[in-house]
């Protein structure tokens, strides 16, 4: 029996974004940046300044102990660089990207099992989300996300 489903679902998060046609070209990476590239990114498990990749909960789910809910919080960041100083651009971009990751947990005909993370979860969404822009070495929009799950272990 499963402690959690946290590593299965994050597992299919980034698999579900990285098949995603609507991602393309976003590097998609799983943790933590490396460093700093120009261009559009989205980091599954990490936000700017955060302690935590996932944070979770569990309580039995009935009684009699035999099963579990478990509600986490996968922490994603995104974002949007280029040179020059136009923010607007960057922030629009920002945005676009965003939709794209909230449409790629929709169901739909190549993804019938996306709301799921592929049956990892009873459910997963996107909850919540920060903007923050910078002016360094061109323009930054980038913004912290939240995809909330539920589980049954």
């Amino acid at each position: 029996m499963a402690t959690s489903a946290v590593p299965a679902a994050v597992d299919a998060l980034l698999g579900i974004l990285r098949s995603a046609v609507g991602l393309t070209g976003v590097r998609i990476t799983d943790g933590p940046p490396t460093n700093n590239l120009a261009g559009d990114s989205l980091f599954i498990g990490y936000q700017p300044g955060g302690d935590n990749a996932v944070s979770m909960t569990q309580a039995f789910a009935s009684a009699g102990a035999r099963t579990r809910d478990e509600d986490f919080d996968i922490g994603c960041y995104l974002e949007s660089r280029a040179g020059g100083i136009d923010m607007g651009a960057r922030r629009r971009r920002a945005y676009e990207l965003l939709a794209e990751v909230e449409n790629a947990l929709r169901a739909t005909d190549a993804e019938p099992e996306a709301p799921t993370l592929r049956n990892t979860v009873l459910w997963a969404h996107l909850t919540a989300g920060d903007l923050m822009q910078a002016q360094s070495d061109g323009s930054v929009a980038g913004i912290a996300f939240t995809v909330r799950c539920r589980a049954r272990i």
